[in-house]
This record gives C-alpha cells, sequence and structure tokens, in this order.
C-alpha cells in the first residue's frame, strides 16, 4: 500500500482543540485545520464514525461523516491526517469535521489495551515507544523534564554562562569518588574511561579565563542501580569565578524556583507523598549540627561505628571514618530533609576538591541540597591552591598532574555545582523512581 512521504502545513492538536473548545455548541468553523496523528479508538454510529486521535500536543475528537469523508477503512493505531474544520459538537466536546481523511502509515500489530494503557513496568521500561503510545502521562512527563532542560539553559545563559562540551572518554577520571567504565582505543592502544563528573575539565576552562562556564551532559558511574541511581545519568555542572559557595547556594535556589515554574507552572511540587514549595529561602542546615541532633557526631571513627550499630545500621562496608560519616548522613539525616534545604560545612576528609573554611579546622566550604528526602545535587567553594590540590590527591592515592599544573597557573575564588537532571526530573513529575524519567533506563539482560 502506497502512503504518502509527507503531510505538509499540519497544526497542532491542541491548537485545533482550543479553537473547536471557544465554538458554541453544534457551531462549526469556517476556517480549515490539518491534523496528523495516531488513531486511539474508533466508534461508529451509522453513517459517522468518532475517531480519537493523539498527537504530541493532545488528543482530539474526529467526526468522519461518510457522505462528506468517504468510507473509513482503519485500523486502532494507523496513523493518519485529516483536513476539516474545528467544531464542537452539541454535547460540548471539541473536534474537527473531517472533509478528507489520508492513511499515513499502517500499524502492523496490535495496540496495548488503550483503555487503561500499558501498566507492566517492565514492558514500558523495555519497549518505551508503546509507553509513550498509549500512556499520556508518559509522554507528559517526558515533555516536561524537555521543558525542565531548556528552563536551565535558558536561567543560565540569561546569566552570562557559557554552555561548553567536555571529554566523556578521559584517560583519567576524576571529580568524584565513583567506580568507572573502562574501555579500550585500538587506535591509541591505551584505555580509556567514561567519565564519572564533568568536574576537573570544566575547571581547567575556568583557570583559562572563560569565567562562567556550563555543561549539561552525560555520566557514567560503573555502581549500584535503585529508585536515584542509574550507571548512565544526566548531569549539570557549573562553574563560577569570583563567587563562592554562599553565591552558589542563591543562585541554585533561584534556578530550581525558575526551572519549575518554567517546566511545570508552579514552585509547588509533590513528592513521595509529601508537598513542598521549591520557593526560595531554602532552610539550611548545618552538617555536624544535623548530626548532632541523631546523636551520632563524633570524630572517633570506633565510637561513630558504635553509635550506628546501636541505631541497628550494619556498618561492615564502612572502613574509613569518612564512609561512616557518609553513611550516618544518607541513613539518619537525609530522609528527613523533605522541604528544600541545604546542608553545609562538610569535614574536608568527604570533600577532596573543596577549599577550607577560614577559622574553621577540617571543615569545608561545601554544600549538598535535598528535597523530598532525597538530593539533589552538590557544591564547592572549589580548592585552587596547586599544592594542596596535589597534597589531597596523594592522600587518596589518585594522580591527576595535567589538572595539578593547570591549578599552579592560578584559578580564581570559584563556586562550582552540580545538578542531578534526572532526580529534578521525579521531583517536578511526581515520579518516585529514575527509570520513569529516563527514554531508555538501563536495565538487566532479558534471558
Amino acid at each position: 500500500m502506497s502512503t504518502p512521504h509527507r503531510f505538509a502545513d499540519r497544526d497542532e492538536i491542541a491548537d485545533v482543540r482550543a479553537e473547536a473548545d471557544a465554538l458554541e455548541p453544534g457551531a462549526e468553523s469556517d476556517i480549515a485545520r490539518r491534523v496528523a496523528g495516531r488513531v486511539m479508538a474508533r466508534r461508529g454510529h451509522g453513517g459517522l464514525v468518532f475517531l480519537d486521535v493523539v498527537d504530541r500536543s493532545g488528543r482530539i475528537q474526529l467526526l468522519v461523516a461518510e457522505d462528506r469523508a468517504g468510507p473509513v477503512d482503519l485500523d486502532l493505531g494507523d496513523m493518519i491526517g485529516a483536513t476539516g474544520k474545528p467544531t464542537r459538537t452539541k454535547r460540548g466536546e471539541p473536534s474537527l469535521a473531517v472533509d478528507e481523511l489520508q492513511l499515513l502509515a499502517k500499524t502492523a500489530r496490535p495496540l496495548p489495551d488503550t483503555y487503561h494503557g500499558l501498566v507492566d513496568a517492565e514492558t514500558r521500561y523495555r519497549k518505551r515507544y508503546l509507553d509513550l503510545l498509549v500512556n499520556e502521562d508518559t509522554r507528559r512527563d517526558f515533555l516536561i523534564r524537555s521543558k525542565l532542560v531548556a528552563a536551565i539553559r535558558s536561567f543560565l545563559d540569561e546569566r552570562g554562562f557559557v554552555e561548553v562540551e567536555t571529554p566523556i572518554l578521559q584517560p583519567r577520571y576524576g571529580g568524584a569518588l565513583a567506580e568507572p567504565f573502562v574501555t579500550h582505543s585500538n587506535e591509541l592502544d591505551a584505555d580509556l574511561y567514561l567519565r564519572i563528573a564533568d568536574e576537573l575539565y570544566l575547571k581547567r576552562l575556568i583557570v583559562g579565563g572563560l569565567e562562567k562556564v556550563y555543561e549539561i551532559g552525560k555520566d557514567f558511574r560503573n555502581e549500584s542501580i535503585s529508585y536515584k541511581h542509574q550507571p548512565e545519568f544526566t548531569m549539570l555542572e557549573w562553574y563560577e569565578a569570583y563567587a563562592d559557595y554562599e553565591d552558589t547556594m542563591a543562585r541554585i535556589e533561584d534556578l530550581v524556583a525558575a526551572v519549575a515554574q518554567g517546566a511545570v507552572g508552579t514552585t509547588k511540587a509533590t513528592f513521595r507523598g509529601h508537598e513542598v514549595d521549591l520557593k526560595p529561602p531554602w532552610k539550611r542546615l548545618r552538617l555536624i549540627e544535623a548530626l548532632e541532633a541523631e546523636g551520632v557526631w563524633t570524630r572517633d571513627a570506633d565510637d561513630l561505628r558504635r553509635r550506628m550499630e546501636e541505631r541497628e545500621m550494619d556498618t561492615k562496608a564502612d572502613e574509613t571514618w569518612a564512609q561512616l560519616v557518609d553513611h550516618a548522613l544518607s541513613h539518619l539525616v537525609e530522609p528527613k530533609l523533605i522541604e528544600p534545604t541545604i546542608l553545609f560545612d562538610y569535614p574536608v576528609e568527604l570533600s577532596p576538591l573543596a577549599r577550607l573554611k577560614e577559622g574553621e579546622d577540617g571543615i569545608v566550604e561545601r554544600f549538598e541540597y535535598f528535597v523530598g528526602g532525597m538530593e539533589l545535587g552538590n557544591a564547592y567553594s572549589e580548592l585552587n591552591d596547586a599544592a594542596e590540590q596535589a597534597a589531597r590527591f596523594a592522600e587518596m592515592g589518585v594522580e591527576d598532574p595535567d589538572y595539578v599544573e593547570a591549578l599552579s597557573y592560578g584559578m580564581p575564588p570559584t563556586g562550582g555545582l552540580g545538578l542531578w537532571i534526572d532526580r529534578l526530573s521525579m521531583l517536578l513529575t511526581g515520579r518516585e523512581t529514575i527509570r520513569d524519567v529516563i527514554l531508555f533506563p538501563t536495565l538487566r539482560p532479558t534471558e
């Protein structure tokens, strides 16, 4: 069967529906419109067939009278183009009275249940095209995610930031403590790593004088999978010269509120059963005070382990004091940070790339920010002393002489931040698992 190669001058269904909705019941517009989409429902009464057609923007009812547009030979799932006039039925349903109907693509397989939608989670993730096809909520969520990313770019661009691209394949990985994926270049005969963070390359650009830079890109960590973790994920990182973590706190509050307003039209969100408002100012809480409130702040590793085990926490995997502190934070503090909260001033042992806080031994200018009991991101006043950075790398058993050399040319005081795009998408769509906001999540192989 031959079908057209194109269907030009198409109107979005949402626009045609709005035009029809403005008419009086029973009225028909004089202006012809052209829509295209997938047939999702069919009802027939004598010589009149009712078709529900869906495109990216929404759904509309087509009124196809045989004496006006000819017979209808279509199946559910077919892609069609229709030319007609917006109308509103006597019952008030916005519709399109069809003058001409064209088949654009024929479905060769029956659709999933179009009334209940595709409900099996495994099928939804493995066959996202079917999920998008039959579930309007899924289409809505991914359009929100797209608006969210566009709003981030607009916010930063308007404030003088420059969007850049840094390597995904790296000879050394760094910028976070994580297990990398390893690959091999045949041409170079060298192992390379998929980046775990953008940080060290972006800060090289600050040294080079770009002053305000950001990147929205994929990072990869060969670690756990959970409701908030995927091996492949999307991060925003920005770095701003002549700023510190206080400036960065204010900027992330403003950005998240502006992005929420741009993507969903409000700063209020419902996530994991909690109603939250992302409007600044957010609550601010020192890390030490948060741990003291839980009775687990101590610099003694053995004492900390004992206190945690008294709380029935399994600490076998925690080898160092820093790992114990991080475990206590994630288990005892993070789940209670429901309203937007900035947790700040971290021990240096947890933050090898952050700058020391003046007047406080062992504390660095770092913060993480949380909503709905989930971390959204991390930020520092960046360490810009080359000798100190080299010493901290040595303590970690890390080598990156090129980055240390870059710092030795002088990096201005800088505020840097990372934001988990996938988690912000979860928050704004109300989804409770990261797989619902990644179009093609990483899944276990099927047998």
